[in-house]
């Protein structure tokens, strides 16, 4: 299965899940969206499977910063344009595997790789 996780390099969640991935000796590839940003299509990929509330970091200091104008009504395409615009508003990380997995708990990462 080939592993794919993105988000932050420094990013807490984000050495926790590279930890658990090396512990388990679980091969992946790395792609930082801070330094790398992510694309448009990617990020519409991730939103059909997952959902853009599901996706966008509310309790981030990047999103608790914006403007109160950017921070309401938010719809898909408003919150498509900041995710873009500001990587770091999406949530760590995004693993792309046989399925999607956004966020890092243990548990949950321990019961999609025993398969």
């Amino acid at each position: 299965m080939t592993v794919a996780i993105y988000g932050i390099r420094s990013c807490d969640t984000m050495k926790k899940t590279m930890a658990w991935l090396d512990a388990h000796d679980i091969a992946y590839t790395f792609h930082d969206y801070k330094k790398e940003g992510v694309d448009r299509t990617r990020l519409l990929d991730w939103i059909k499977e997952a959902g853009w509330a599901e996706l966008i970091n509310r309790s981030g200091t990047t999103f608790r910063k914006l403007p109160d104008a950017d921070k309401t009504d938010l719809t898909e395409e408003k919150a498509v344009q900041l995710m873009l615009s500001n990587p770091s508003m999406i949530r760590r990380p995004v693993l792309e595997a046989s399925k999607l997995l956004i966020g890092f708990k243990p548990e949950k990462y321990a019961e999609f790789f025993k398969s």
